[in-house]
């Protein structure tokens, strides 16, 4: 899958959200690192909401662009 993240830069160091799930922010010194921490926070995002939905009934659909 693919997301599109926005980078938020300050003094600090890089913040990193994901529009597509609320919620979803990481950060890391350098734009790599805010990538590599992106990803592991998506993934974890993901889980999470895999368990939150695990006892509902659920479907996928396709939605073309």
């Amino acid at each position: 899958m693919k997301y599109t993240v926005v980078f938020h830069r300050n003094e600090d160091g890089i913040s990193v959200s994901v529009p597509g799930l609320p919620g979803c922010w990481s950060e890391g010194d350098t734009e790599e690192e805010a990538l590599r921490n992106i990803q592991d926070a998506i993934q974890d995002y993901l889980a999470g909401i895999q368990d939150l939905s695990a006892e509902l009934e659920t479907y996928e659909i396709d939605i073309a662009a």
